[in-house]
């Protein structure tokens, strides 16, 4: 299960495909009639396709587009609101893997779980980007910044009876070397400014303008974290 982002989950599943049908499987006496040893290099397993995959899509107009791409895979795309319990029964999957979510369900997530399953997800993290977003709407509330930092999420997958196993924050450098590029980041992550139009802020437009011709990229940095949580078996 996979919300949203219907295009990495295609890419995995097409990973897992060519490794499945380009590596040499091991064969096993029952499997060849033969005892033999494994010839080198072939020694692991070629990766199986997971038997049963859906994808959550709480955007209607994705659901159209996640369904094109994921249904020759043998996925089904189910819409879910952002804020609507998971539509599956309990301990339904092996795995649920997200690519950032706006919030993590914690409860429901454990929930769809089986016994030792994993939830594996990169997140977005505290103040991703934050040079950009308050250079045009000015310093932002503590309570704003911090939010979504992993230290929270980790306590709340806790709370929801997840063990986390493994928790990785990055904060990566992220260069506007023209207006040009902040203008086209602006308009495709609408949530950083919200309502951002060119012609309601042409006046930082053209300063920021200036600022990157005469002293280089604009620096702004990213933020992600990656979460591997396991619900007890």
């Amino acid at each position: 299960m996979c919300r949203p982002g219907a295009e990495v989950l295609d890419f995995a599943l097409s990973r897992v495909a060519e490794e499945t049908t380009s590596r040499p499987a091991t064969g096993s006496a029952a499997e060849t009639g033969s005892k033999s040893e494994p010839q080198s290099g072939t020694d692991t397993p070629a990766p199986k396709p997971p038997l049963l995959t859906v994808a959550t899509e709480g955007w209607p107009p994705n659901v159209a587009k996640a369904t094109a791409l994921l249904r020759p895979r043998g996925v089904a795309v189910v819409a879910a609101a952002e804020d609507d319990p998971l539509p599956f029964a309990d301990g339904a999957f092996d795995l649920v893997v997200s690519r950032h979510p706006v919030r993590p369900h914690w409860a429901e997530i454990a929930r769809v779980l089986r016994p030792g399953g994993t939830y594996f997800a990169q997140h977005i993290g505290p103040n991703s980007v934050f040079e950009l977003v308050e250079y045009f709407l000015g310093p932002q509330p503590d309570g704003v910044r911090s939010a979504r930092h992993p230290d929270r999420e980790r306590a709340d997958a806790e709370a929801a009876g997840l063990d986390v196993v493994g928790l990785r924050a990055e904060r990566l450098r992220v260069e506007f070397h023209d207006i040009g590029a902040v203008v086209h980041f602006l308009r495709k992550v609408v949530w950083m400014v919200p309502g951002f139009t060119v012609e309601a802020y042409e006046p930082r437009l053209l300063e920021l303008h200036e600022r990157i011709r005469a002293d280089g990229p604009f620096v702004a940095h990213s933020t992600r974290h990656l979460f591997d949580a396991r619900k007890p078996g």
